[in-house]
C-alpha cells in the first residue's frame, strides 16, 4: 500500500495538513498515523469516553468503504482498550475535540480479529486507511446528559411536526395518541382480540416518510425483495422500534392503522440511504393475525427497526 495514497485521500474530507504535522509517524505499537489538526486543548480522548466523529474508511486503492459525513449523523463510539497492537482506537486517545488525522491499520487485524469478513474491495495483507475528525469528546455521563436533553427538544419538534402533518391531511379528530406519542388512526375497526407482550403478531406494512417515499413493504409491489406475505414477530420484547410496539398493541386483530412515529421512537439521530436523521415515520399497517406464546424472528423474515 502506498502512503503517499493515503495522504491524498485525506484531502477528500477537507483535513488540509500542515506541512510539518502531515508526516507518517509510527507509535511503539506499530500504529500509522498522520496528524492534520491538532489544538491544544488538554482533553483528549481517553478509554471510558464517548466520541463523536466524522470517518472515511479506505481501502489500499483510496476507494471509499464508508463516509459518515454523508450518512447525515457522526459516528459516535465508546473508546475502549485497543483490541490489538496497531489498532486506530491508540490514536484516538492524542485527539481532542476539532482534531483530525488519519491512520493506517491493518485490515486483517481490523476485520479478521474482529471475526468479520473483508469487505468488498479490501485485500489480506492491506491497510485501511481511517481519516477522522473529532466532535466531541465527552464523559458517559456527560453524553447521557445532552443525550437526554437532545431527546426531549427532537420529541417537541416531533410532536409539532405529526401535528401539522394531521391537519394538513384531514386526520384531526381521527387520530389517536399513546402515551409516549405514537399517534395512531384507525382505517378499518375490528372487534378482534388486541395483542400482549410475549404473543407473536402477524403484520403487513408498508413504511413511508412525511413525503410519502416508501423507505420499506411486506408488499412484494412495493419491496421486489420482500416475499409478499405478512412479516411475524413477538410484540413487546423489544425486537422492534418502540413506535412499532405501542402502535401494534394498541389494534385489534384484522385491523389497518396508520400509525405516525416521532424519530424518538424510531430511529433518532441514526440515518441511513433511506431515512435520514430525525425523521418522523408514516407505517400503514394491518394486523393479520395473534397468537398467544413467544418466537424469535422467523430465518430471512425483514425486522421492522433492526
Amino acid at each position: 500500500m502506498s502512503l503517499k495514497n493515503f495522504g491524498k485521500a485525506a484531502l477528500i474530507v477537507a483535513v488540509v495538513a500542515a506541512c510539518g504535522k502531515n508526516r507518517v509517524q509510527v507509535t511503539d505499537n506499530g500504529l500509522k498515523y498522520q496528524i492534520h489538526e491538532q489544538a491544544d486543548s488538554p482533553r483528549k480522548g481517553k478509554v471510558g469516553d464517548i466520541l463523536s466523529l466524522h470517518l472515511i474508511l479506505l481501502n489500499s486503492k483510496d476507494s471509499v468503504l464508508r463516509d459518515t459525513h454523508k450518512e447525515g449523523a457522526p459516528f459516535q463510539m465508546l473508546l475502549q482498550v485497543p483490541p490489538f497492537k496497531g489498532s486506530y482506537e491508540e490514536g484516538l486517545t492524542m485527539l481532542g475535540k476539532g482534531d483530525s488525522a488519519t491512520f493506517y491499520v491493518s485490515a486483517d487485524s481490523l476485520f479478521t480479529r474482529a471475526m468479520q469478513p473483508l469487505p468488498p474491495g479490501v485485500t489480506k495483507g492491506s491497510d485501511i486507511g481511517i481519516a477522522v475528525k473529532v466532535v466531541n469528546v465527552q464523559s458517559e455521563d456527560e453524553y447521557k446528559k445532552a443525550q437526554a436533553a437532545e431527546f426531549e427538544k427532537q420529541k417537541g419538534i416531533d410532536t409539532k411536526t405529526i401535528e401539522a402533518y394531521i391537519a394538513k391531511n384531514g386526520f384531526a379528530g381521527k387520530a389517536q395518541q399513546t402515551q409516549s406519542g405514537v399517534y395512531y388512526i384507525i382505517n378499518q375497526p375490528s372487534t378482534g382480540a388486541l395483542p400482549k407482550a410475549g404473543d407473536v403478531v402477524k403484520v403487513r406494512y408498508t413504511g413511508k416518510l412525511l413525503n410519502g417515499t416508501v423507505f420499506d413493504s411486506s408488499e412484494k409491489s412495493l419491496n421486489p425483495q420482500a416475499s409478499g406475505d405478512p412479516i411475524q414477530f413477538p410484540i413487546g420484547v423489544g425486537q422492534v422500534i418502540p413506535g412499532w410496539e405501542e402502535g401494534v398493541m394498541k389494534l385489534h386483530k384484522g385491523e389497518k392503522a396508520t400509525l405516525l412515529i416521532p424519530s424518538t421512537l424510531a430511529y433518532g439521530p441514526r440515518a441511513n440511504p433511506k431515512i435520514p436523521a430525525n425523521s418522523v415515520l408514516i407505517f400503514d399497517i394491518e394486523l393479520v393475525d395473534i397468537q398467544k406464546g413467544q418466537m424469535g424472528p422467523q430465518p430471512g423474515m425483514p425486522q421492522p427497526g433492526r
